[in-house]
This record gives C-alpha cells, sequence and structure tokens, in this order.
C-alpha cells in the first residue's frame, strides 16, 4: 500500500524541475511582471516581459532599464541598454514558481518568483533637480 502511495504521489508531482526552453520561457512570461526575491530579500527587484523579447528590468527604485533575452543553448541571456555585455541565466519552475539561477564567472544566488502580475512597471525615472 505505501508504495502504491509513492507512485501515486510521484505520478501526481508531475516531471522534475528542469531548465526552461526559450519557448517554455517565453510563454510563461511574456504579458507578466515578475517580482523576484534573492537571499531573503522580497522583492528584490522586478522584471516586465514584453513582446518580442523585449525586457524592462527595475530594482524597484523607480527608474527602469530597457533589454531585450535571446536563447544561448540551455540559457536565456539580457542585454540591458546601460549594460551591453550579456547576463546569462538558467531558469526552472521549482514548485510552481520560477527560478534563475546566475551563469557568469561569479554566480549570483538564485532569484525566485515572489508574485507575478499583469500590471506594468511603474518607471517614472530618475528625480531630476531638487
Amino acid at each position: 500500500m505505501r508504495l502504491i502511495f509513492l507512485a501515486i504521489a510521484t505520478l501526481l508531482a508531475g516531471p522534475a524541475d528542469a531548465e526552461m526552453s526559450a519557448e517554455e520561457f517565453d510563454a510563461y512570461t511574456r504579458g507578466h511582471t515578475f517580482y523576484y526575491g534573492a537571499e531573503g530579500e522580497d522583492p528584490y527587484g522586478a522584471e516586465e516581459y514584453l513582446p518580442g523579447q523585449r525586457v524592462r528590468w527595475s530594482f524597484l527604485d523607480g527608474e527602469c532599464q530597457e533589454g531585450h533575452w535571446y536563447a544561448e543553448g540551455p540559457l536565456i541571456c539580457f542585454v540591458y541598454e546601460n549594460r551591453p555585455d550579456p547576463q546569462c541565466w538558467s531558469f526552472e519552475r521549482r514548485t510552481g514558481r520560477l527560478v534563475a539561477r546566475f551563469e557568469g564567472e561569479t554566480p549570483m544566488t538564485e532569484l525566485y518568483e515572489v508574485r507575478k502580475s499583469r500590471e506594468p512597471l511603474e518607471c517614472p525615472g530618475p528625480k531630476i533637480g531638487v
């Protein structure tokens, strides 16, 4: 009986976590704004995923950076207007939430989905003058 229960639980849990393909990533993110946490800091920042593999990132300070993403093998790489060097990440869904791992020379801690929304990021821009 115990063995049957474990087999059923395994089937209901679905496939093991695996890196998302570019198509899966695009289908899951497009049209949403994801708020990400890192090392217990919720939220750390947010990214709005727009049509045409365009993105808008913010550290939630009112300033946003425009960019785009592209697939590089199993990784999703981002290039932003203020940072032309690509930043490549692996993405997977873990317990129903998006998890991103930086894949550079100095790996960062994982970023994890805190929440997602259909609302766009608010980007009033830098404060000019005092």
